[in-house]
This record gives structure tokens, sequence and C-alpha cells, in this order.
């Protein structure tokens, strides 16, 4: 494994792992779990191999056997062997026991949460630091940490390459492909999710291109705050018959216990005099370049900014809202090492809106907005502006991402951060 990708998450497993038995990281099928988790097992049982998960299923207290750290990767195929774990760790609190890897929350769930035995880590796709498309220079961690040091930094990184970048995917497996291989395995990713994941998750589908419709009208609504019947209307865009909501609600909780949706949800705080918050999440998917593909385009129609079916109402280009999602993905990454939460903040009518709350646990936040473009102007931060003045000191720094080149601090006091040099 000498050419493992050392991943952002390394750092959170490796601290929590010695003084904690049992880690369970948890995110989408091919983000990278078990090829982290492979470098520090000793004993490993893979629960995706029919063999070993029928030997497992008929005495599942074989799980805790054999030297430590033992991997119990896919435990979601054997969901007992959570409770295995959860007896073992009440039985020896020994730091480093066991490793486990989910790609689904299952459909029979454990008899207990695993609260205080088992902690979960969330991996995700990787962010545009984990790619190394430039060295970062300016740290979320020490933005969150109130540091004030001078913004600065440059990139030769541009649109055509932030656009590339949505299209490739931060699928680790994925990433020596492009053209007709890199489409073929994402598409491949789908078809999978729709013939074999819902029915692994118990939802049997009887139309498959329902599924891939109301799949490709939440890809269209990237980055948006687009309501349940808006989705639906794009899925069905052109047909009399509009499926219920107990047919379609059920597509999004799989998506989402299969971590292929992530919504970001909307910032409500309770000490900070903000009213008249509107509350519906902003839609993403795991990886944008699953929104891409489901789209069916490519770096051209992106930069042409040309139409695409499913139509979608939204504010600015398709490539403006998936580079918001790739911003948003990095984000999330670097804010779990500093055990921060990210949110999005609008108010109802969309007066004001911030793409980004970064809120550390103390309830003080970064606050960030996103633009596809190469230059920055007041209109630009009128809204981080807006939020700084509302909450005063619990406000730690403003931040707009951009595509330029340059990083620096206006007068205002915002910080102009191009997205590849943003890290952790």
């Amino acid at each position: 494994m000498s050419d493992y990708l050392h991943r952002i998450v390394d750092e959170e497993i490796d601290e929590l792992f010695q003084s904690l038995p049992a880690i369970s990281i948890e995110g989408p099928r091919g983000v990278g779990k078990t090829e982290t988790t492979l470098r520090r097992a000793s004993t490993i049982h893979r629960l995706d191999d029919a063999n070993q998960r029928q030997i497992l299923e008929a005495a599942p207290d074989q799980i805790a056997s054999g030297d430590t750290p033992i991997l119990i990767d896919e435990w979601q195929r054997v969901p007992q062997s959570w409770d295995v774990v959860r007896r073992e760790v009440d039985r020896d609190h020994s730091p480093g026991r066991f490793l486990l890897t989910g790609s689904a929350t299952p459909t029979e769930t454990p008899t207990h949460s695993g609260a205080g035995r088992i902690v979960t880590v969330r991996m995700r796709p990787l962010s545009l630091a984990e790619r190394q498309v430039d060295s970062p220079t300016v740290s979320l961690r020490k933005l969150l940490d109130d540091d004030t040091s001078t913004i600065e930094g440059r990139t030769e990184v541009r649109l055509r390459e932030y656009t590339e970048e949505i299209l490739a995917s931060g699928f680790p497996g994925l990433r020596h492909l492009s053209g007709r291989a890199l489409r073929a395995q994402l598409d491949g990713y789908i078809t999978r999710i729709v013939d074999t994941d819902f029915e692994q998750l118990g939802r049997n589908v009887r139309k498959p291109q329902s599924v891939l419709r109301w799949m490709k009208a939440y890809a269209a609504a990237t980055a948006t705050t687009a309501t349940y019947e808006t989705i639906r209307d794009a899925a069905t865009s052109g047909r009399g018959d509009k499926p219920a909501k107990t047919t379609t609600l059920p597509y999004r909780d799989i998506l989402e216990r299969l971590w292929v949706v992530e919504p970001l949800s909307a910032w409500l705080p309770t000490r900070n005099p903000l009213s008249r918050l509107s509350k519906p999440p902003k839609h993403h998917l795991a990886d944008p370049a699953l929104a891409a593909r489901l789209l069916g385009v490519d770096a051209d129609a992106l930069l042409k900014g040309r139409d695409v079916e499913p139509s979608v109402a939204r504010d600015g280009l398709l490539l403006g809202h998936l580079f918001e999602s790739l911003v948003t993905l990095s984000v999330r990454v670097y804010a779990q090492l500093s055990e921060a939460r990210v949110y999005h903040l609008r108010t109802r009518g969309g007066r004001h809106e911030v793409d980004m709350i970064v809120e550390r646990g103390d309830h003080r936040v970064v606050a960030m907005e996103v633009k596809l473009g190469t230059t920055i102007d007041d209109d630009d931060v009128k809204h981080l502006l807006w939020l700084k003045d509302k909450l005063g000191d619990d406000i730690l720094d403003t931040v707009i991402i951009y595509t330029g080149t340059m990083a620096y601090r206006r007068k205002d006091g915002v910080a102009v951060v191009p997205a590849a040099i943003l890290g952790p």
C-alpha cells in the first residue's frame, strides 16, 4: 500500500484510536474506507464476501476473535456484528481493538445504538486539498481558532481545472480514469444503486427509471433549497400521473442511508438575534461528479452554460452550483478535522443567504460564500457583512471562496480565497 493517498480523516482516526476501543468509519461505497482501515488491521473480516458472511451469520461471536485491531468491513451486511462489538467493548475497554466500516445504515438495526462504545467517523470523497490540485496556504482550522494572520497565497488553478475536478470525481478508485472509462464507472456506480443497493436495504424497485428520474431531478437541484414538490415535478415532467409522496420519499431516505445524498442542514442558532430563518436543507449528492453524470454534462456543456434536463429553477449557472457543491464537500472534510459542523443560512424569501456556516462547539462561526468568478465586488460580500453586523463577536471570520488566483483580505475584513488553496 505504498501508493496509499493520505486522507485528512486519517489524523482523526489515529487520534481517536489511541484512546477508544472501537471506531466505525461510515460513508458511501467507494470512498476509501476499506483501504484506510486495512492499513491498521491485524485481523480482517470482509462481510461483503458471501462465504465469510455465511460463516459469521451462523456464528457472529467469531467476529471478535483474532489479533487486534480487528476490522469488520461492511458491518451492515451482518448487523449482529455491531452488538458483538458493543458487548466486547463492555467487557474490555482497551483502546484500538475494533475498526468497522459501513456503506449503509442497515434495514435491520442493531439492538443498541453503540453510544459510549462505538464512535462513528464520517468519510467523504476527496476534498480539493486531498486531490493535491495545489498547496493550501489558508487553513480553516486557523480561521476557526480566530487566527487573524494574513490571508495570502496564489494559485494557477483556473475555471477549466475546477470544472474538470467536478467531473473527475473524488472517489479514490476513479482518480486514474478519464474520458469514456470514467463515465462508464460512474454509470455503473449509479446503476448499482438502483439495481442492487435499494434491494439490499429492503426496497424492491419495480420501475428503475422512476428512481433514476428522481435522482436526475435531485442532481439538477444541487446547491438549492428546492422543495419536494419542485423535485417531484422535475422528475415527472410531461407526465400527468405524479407519484405520491409515499412512493418517492423512500427514494431520498434510502439514498441518505447509502450516504449518496448528503443535504446541508439549515443553521438555526439558539442564542443569536436572527429571525425568520428558512429551515429547508440545501441539496447535495456525496460527490458532484455523480450529479454531473446523472445530468449527462461534460466540461464544454458546463463552461458554455447549456441548458440541462430536467429543469430546476436556480440562481445562476449549473456550473456555479456544482462548484459550490465541490467546495462544500471540501469544507465539510476540513471542518470535521476541527470538530466543527457545516450548515447554510437563508432567510425566508431568500433576502439574505450565506452558503456555509462553519460552527465551532461554542457556537461561534466562520461564514463562507462561494462565487464562480475571478473578481469580488461589494455586492458579492453584502450577505457576509449583513451577518457580521448581526452576530457581533459570535462571528470569527467571513470568507468568500472563488475561482480567482489571489488570496487576500478586503478592507471590509472579508477574506477572499481561491478554492484550490483553502485547506484544513
